[in-house]
């Protein structure tokens, strides 16, 4: 129970103060990406946390809504804006997720959340990763992220 309670209160503390001193990155990039995404500087999606209960990650959004001539989205590549290669690159596209943090969502180390739709894909053992919250960072950022197999990711 304390180390839960030391672990939150780390989570919040740091997250409250990484977002003042971020603060002026962060709004740089959001008008960067406000005027790159005609308004829209953040992206919302659902993702599973803590107990498989489904919140909205904050990101920043990197990519337009561009479609092709029959309204399907382009492909992400074509999608992302010069801004957002930029954030994406050098990973500020996470500083938004401090307010996850803040709100309880997330932790600042963790399983990252991935997608519900990969939910009744788990083993066991994998579901395992819903009893903690997820982070903004974990081991297999820290380890070679996508250069590293699913296998390796869901070990740790």
């Amino acid at each position: 129970m304390y180390r839960n309670f030391l672990k939150r209160l780390f989570d919040l503390t740091a997250s409250v103060i990484g977002l003042i001193i971020l603060s002026p990155v962060f709004l740089v990039v959001t008008g960067a990406l406000f005027i790159a995404n005609q308004g829209k500087p953040f992206f919302f999606q659902k993702r599973p946390g803590i107990n498989g209960r489904i919140f909205r990650i904050i990101k920043f959004k990197t990519m337009n809504d561009r479609t092709d001539s029959q309204g399907n989205l382009l492909s992400d590549a074509e999608r992302l804006t010069p801004a957002g290669a930029f954030v994406r690159k050098t990973s500020l596209d996470e500083i938004p997720q401090l307010i996850n943090v803040i709100k309880g969502e997330m932790s600042l180390i963790g399983p990252r959340p991935l997608l519900p739709e990969y939910l009744n894909l788990y083993n066991d053992t994998q579901r395992r990763r819903h009893e903690v919250r997820p982070g903004i960072t974990g081991w297999a950022q820290v380890n070679g992220r996508n250069a590293i197999s699913w296998e390796q990711k869901f070990a740790y």
